[in-house]
Parts: structure tokens; sequence; C-alpha cells
């Protein structure tokens, strides 16, 4: 028999939802991925653990039966790890992985800030994107996760599964270069077509971006000239004077103080987020558990960058 750890854990949350289309959310994964991977399990067993023909889905017999070794076996192993991971790491450093922006321009003031409240806090930082950010941390290859938040944006997380601290606000002001007379070279309340940096599809900054413009008609004026998932990119383009993007006001914050940034419009087009610190409930790790409680104990003004 050669089963999947994964295989278990997307059973049993599974027989939890009750609908292959949430499982597969939860485990974020695609749908027909997920159901191929119970597939896996099922013939692994050598019985058919789902009944497809109801719905919600239903678990067969057999089924109910294996769900109480799977979550079993999934539990202990959890234990088992987060009890090693102590052991052996009991003084190594936190993984955390961030957006890029995030960890170019946030990370350093926040967690320097923090370890003031809590003490020396060794951490390791790696950028990456939002999406893979998400995999790793479910999968547990890494403690813990700064990401942006926007209660627009269509991609939440379950905060059963991945529970959250606020700390921090951002506004994204959209930007461009000044001209001779200090005035914006792109306006948003030009009549002349705008040359546009934006977000790659799949960038998480990018959605809020194109929730804000989805029903204005200034969208039909932006002329994409640019594409990147790094607001640090589109910063190095706007410093160019290609165009005018969106960038979080932490990143330009010299820039327009300075006055090699101006503001392309007025508040009404700026994009208020939160910066969130996730973990995942289902992984166990004593130092990332003594971490959180420690925070829950800070002031939240204190927490907030």
């Amino acid at each position: 028999m050669n089963l999947e750890t994964k295989w278990l854990e997307d059973f049993v949350t599974l027989a939890s939802t009750r609908s292959f289309s949430a499982s597969a959310r939860q485990r974020h994964v695609t749908q027909p991925a997920f159901s191929r991977r119970i597939r896996a399990l099922e013939q692994s067993v050598g019985v058919t653990l789902v009944d497809r023909s109801t719905t919600p889905v239903d678990l067969t017999s057999e089924g109910q039966l294996f769900l109480v070794t799977a979550r079993n076996l999934v539990e202990q192993l959890n234990e088992c790890l987060g009890h090693l991971r102590g052991l052996s790491m009991a003084n190594e450093a936190l993984d955390i992985v961030a957006a890029h922006s995030l960890a170019l321009s946030f990370y350093p003031p926040w967690i320097s800030r923090l370890q003031k409240g809590l003490g020396e806090l060794p951490t390791r930082l790696v950028a990456m994107n939002v999406g893979e950010a998400i995999h790793v941390l479910r999968e547990g290859k890494c403690d813990l996760m700064l990401a942006y938040y926007d209660p627009f944006a269509t991609m939440q997380l379950d905060a059963e599964i991945f529970p959250s601290f606020s700390i921090g606000k951002v506004n994204m002001v959209p930007v461009t270069v000044p001209d001779e007379s200090g005035q914006p070279r792109y306006s948003l309340h030009g009549e002349d077509s705008i040359p546009y940096l934006t977000y790659t599809q799949g960038a998480f900054l990018g959605r809020s971006v194109r929730m804000l413009l989805k029903n204005d008609p200034l969208r039909l004026q932006l002329r994409t000239v640019y594409e990147t998932a790094m607001a640090e990119g589109l910063k190095g383009m706007v410093l160019q004077g290609v165009g005018v993007a969106w960038i979080p006001d932490f990143c330009i914050r010299e820039e327009l103080n300075s006055g090699r940034l101006v503001r392309a419009g007025e508040d009404k087009w700026d994009i208020p987020l939160e910066i969130r610190l996730y973990r995942c409930s289902l992984v166990h790790k004593p130092g990332v558990e003594k971490l959180w409680r420690q925070m829950m104990k800070l002031p939240r003004d204190f927490l907030q960058a």
C-alpha cells in the first residue's frame, strides 16, 4: 500500500466539507486535481470511500470507518512532527514568507519593533508571491506568512485554518513622475489615454486595483504598457517616467517626500489595505505557538507598524 499524507488530509477535509469544490479551495488546489487525489487514495486503499451520487457528497460505510483511522493518523503525525521540530529547532529561526514589497520595505522596521516588545526573535525571510506562500504555509514548509489583506478581493483565507494578526495598514496610491512645473506628467483626470503600469494577472495587489477600476470609466483610458508581479518593479518603471502605477505608500514614501514622484489623482483613487501575519492552525510548532501567545498579550497598537 502506497499512501501519501496529503491524500489523508484531503480525505479528512472532504469529510468535513462534503464538497469537492469547497475542499479543493481549502487545500489550495484545483477541483480536478483534488478529485484525482481522492481517487488515488481510494485506489490505494482498494475500496470506494466517497459516495458521489449524493449532493452534498457522503462517505460510504467503508469511508466512515476509514475516516477514524485517517483522522487519527493525520493528528498523530502532526503532533509527532511538532514535537520533533520543537526538540531539534528550539533555538532555530522561524521561517517567514512574505510578498516581495513587504519583504523589502515593511518587514525590517516591523520586526525590529516587534523584538522590542518580545526580545530577540531569530527569523529567516523568503519573498514569494501570495499563491505560492499560502501553499508552503499550508504544507508546513514555513512558519508564518506576511501578506496584504483586502476585504473586497476575491481571494480570502479561511480564518479557522489561517488565523492572523492585523499588523499594519497601507494605501495603494496612483503615482507618476512630475513634469517641469511639478504637476503629474500623467494625470487620472486627463482626457487622453494614460500609459498604465500594472500588476500581472495573478498578483494579489493587481486584484485590488482591478476591483477599484471594475466599474469606473477610467479603466477605458488606461493603456497597459508594462506588467510585473512586483510593486518594486512598477516603482522602478514609474521613476523612469513610463506611466502611472498603483504602489503601496510605504514603498514610495521617500520619493513622494522628495518630489521625485507625485500623486496622479486625489485620495478617492487610493486603495486601503491591511497587512496581516498568518499562521496555519493545521501545523503545530512550539516556536510558533509561543510567539502567537506572546503576541496576543501585546497591546493592539504595539502590533501595528
